[in-house]
C-alpha cells in the first residue's frame, strides 16, 4: 500500500535534514522519493561502499552494524545515508533488513539534480546537514 502524499510529506518532515523545508519543498523532495520494498535480510548499505542512496523507513525494521558489532536497530520513521549522499564519503555502516522493510529511498541523482534546482532547498539541507555533522564526535 502506497503512502498518500501528506503521509510522505509528514514522514520526510520528521527528518532532520528536511525539517525547515515547506510543504511544497516537501512535495518536491516527495516526488523524488521512491517507494520500494525489501525482504527480510536485504542490505541496503555496506559498510565502506559509496553510499547512492538516502533511506526513511516507512515500515519494518534494519539493523545497523560496524564490522560485527550491532549498533541499532532501526524502525518506522528512521533514516539514514544522508551524509554519504551529500557528501561522497563511504558508509560508516552497514545496514541489513530484519524483517520485510517499506522504504522511501532516493538516489543521489535525483536528490543532486533537485538541489541544482532549488537553491532554497539546497541551502536548507546544507544548513541542517551542518549542524549534524557539528554534533558527530
Amino acid at each position: 500500500m502506497e503512502l498518500r502524499k501528506n503521509a510522505k510529506q509528514k514522514l520526510l518532515k520528521q527528518v532532520p535534514l528536511f525539517a525547515r523545508c515547506s510543504g511544497a519543498e516537501l512535495e518536491a523532495i516527495g516526488k523524488i522519493a521512491d517507494e520500494l520494498d525489501f525482504k527480510e535480510g536485504k542490505e541496503l548499505a555496506r559498510e565502506g561502499a559509496a553510499g547512492r542512496e538516502f533511506f526513511v523507513i516507512v515500515t519494518g525494521t534494519a539493523e545497523v552494524t560496524r564490522g560485527k558489532k550491532k549498533l541499532r536497530t532501526l524502525s518506522d520513521g528512521d533514516f539514514f545515508g544522508e551524509i554519504s549522499l551529500i557528501t561522497k564519503l563511504p558508509r560508516t555502516a552497514s545496514v541489513t533488513t530484519v524483517s520485510p522493510t517499506r522504504a522511501l529511498v532516493i538516489t543521489d541523482r535525483a536528490f543532486r539534480r533537485m538541489l541544482d534546482q532549488s537553491p532554497a532547498i539546497q541551502r536548507k539541507v546544507l544548513e541542517a546537514l551542518g549542524e549534524r555533522l557539528e554534533r558527530t564526535p
